[in-house]
């Protein structure tokens, strides 16, 4: 459901500070709520504002409608794992290609930058874009082993995010049990790259270990994660293939002993 912010205000005779300009006003009291936005406000359009938008409107709708592929089936995003993740997750993955010339051991996005669902069936540029909206860039990171069970732990700290190339056991608190790339323990000793976004690579949604890697790689024209997910839509389109999820099983919740 889309929310809008909704803020009260109420004035005293003063000085109200707004960007450093005084109006004679003070602020007594601030209250804060959300207003859903819901169908219920397209019962009645107010006329004027409808011919004001109307023009863009058109504009939006003839870059946003067209069709570029087609989905398997529903594809959501949840923890600790998911189809909609572990597909962005591979994608980023392979995304790397076109960086450091081969995919990354690992792939990792966060739950917080999937922000729709994509439905079965016609899958049109504007349902990419709701759902990677964000002007994210593909990059590539390369950790140490230790550092890199450090993000995993972080990971498992978070119940689970996006996730390619490894798989995780983890507790029901969030603790890490176990992890593999490629279907190997971890090694500490040795160096591993991993693809990602860069919002992500400056440390942020608390996987600080990315604040550690040995180097942080991007291609001279930002690589976005909305283009490299277009451009497999695009591909599965032209193969013939239906966009889908790859099997789960990739972050393992461990059954609590506590019964």
């Amino acid at each position: 459901m889309i929310v809008k912010n909704s803020i009260k205000i109420v004035l005293l005779g003063g000085t109200l500070l707004l960007g450093g300009c005084a109006s004679g006003y003070l602020v007594k009291d601030i209250e804060g709520g959300r207003v859903a936005m819901t169908a219920e406000y397209d019962k009645n359009p107010d006329r004027d504002a409808e011919a004001i938008l109307q023009p863009y409107r058109r504009v939006v709708d003839s870059i946003m409608s067209p069709v570029v592929g087609h989905s398997a089936r529903a594809l959501e995003a949840y923890r600790p794992e998911s189809p909609l993740s572990n597909l962005l997750a591979d994608i980023i993955r392979r995304g790397a290609a076109g960086i450091s010339g081969k995919p990354a051991d690992v792939g990792v996005m966060n739950m917080g930058g999937i922000r729709n669902s994509l439905p079965e069936g016609e899958v049109t540029y504007g349902m990419v874009y709701e759902i990677t909206p964000f002007e994210n860039a593909v990059c590539v990171l390369t950790l140490d082993g230790k550092m890199l069970m450090e993000l995993f732990r972080q990971i498992a700290g978070r119940g689970g995010e996006g996730l390619s190339g490894a798989r995780l056991v983890i507790s029901p608190d969030g603790k890490l049990l176990s992890a593999e790339v490629g279907g190997r323990p971890v090694d500490e000793g040795k160096d591993y790259t991993v693809a990602t976004i860069d919002y992500l690579a400056e440390g942020n949604d608390r996987m600080a270990a990315f604040r550690e890697a040995k180097s942080k790689t991007f291609p001279p024209e930002p690589l976005l994660l909305r283009t490299v997910f277009l451009d497999y839509v695009k591909e599965c389109e032209r193969k013939g293939r239906f966009v889908d999820a790859p099997a789960g099983g990739r972050i393992t919740v461990a059954k609590s002993e506590n019964k």
